[in-house]
């Protein structure tokens, strides 16, 4: 199996790996909306290449795609916790139903922090599904003595 940077031409097979976790987001209870997936796309095309930005996928053996992971870094101010202030943040980690237990999912979490400390980024945070809890823990992923909160729109504004 190898790990790749995802082209253009994988953002269908992106999108649909997104509505597989969005699925599984949705059981662990968190809130969905629909009408996601253009806006998704769109973003995927604008920012596949950049320096802040890298997707990772496994390509399945019949086509389409196995797994995908993404990683972002941000600029926050600088302090004490974070000299320099940019941090990473891993986002849509999938692995189709078809190909789990694979190893997939750890190899392109493998490359997205070879991808973060090659950036030297200090930092990474991410959300775990309570499928993907134990393969973050793995990569020595744990609470950070903060709690993590979250603000939503109440009126359910986009």
């Amino acid at each position: 199996m190898s790990v790749r940077d995802a082209t253009p031409d994988d953002i269908p097979e992106l999108v649909r790996l997104r509505e597989v976790l969005t699925e599984r987001m949705a059981r662990d209870g968190s809130p969905v909306f629909e009408h996601w997936q253009e806006a998704y796309a769109e973003s995927l095309r604008e920012r596949l290449g950049s320096p802040d930005t890298a997707v990772y996928v496994v390509d399945a053996p019949e086509g389409g795609l196995a797994a995908c992971g993404i990683g972002l870094i941000f600029d926050r101010f600088p302090g004490p916790a974070l000299p320099d202030g940019r941090y990473g943040y891993v986002q849509g980690m999938t692995t189709d139903p078809r190909h789990r237990r694979r190893g997939h999912g750890r190899a392109v979490m493998g490359a997205l922090m070879d991808w973060y400390r090659a950036a030297g980024v200090r930092k990474v945070d991410l959300h775990a599904t309570s499928d993907g809890e134990p393969l973050y823990r793995e990569f020595g992923f744990v609470e950070d003595g903060y709690p993590s909160l979250t603000w939503r729109d109440p009126s359910g504004r986009r």
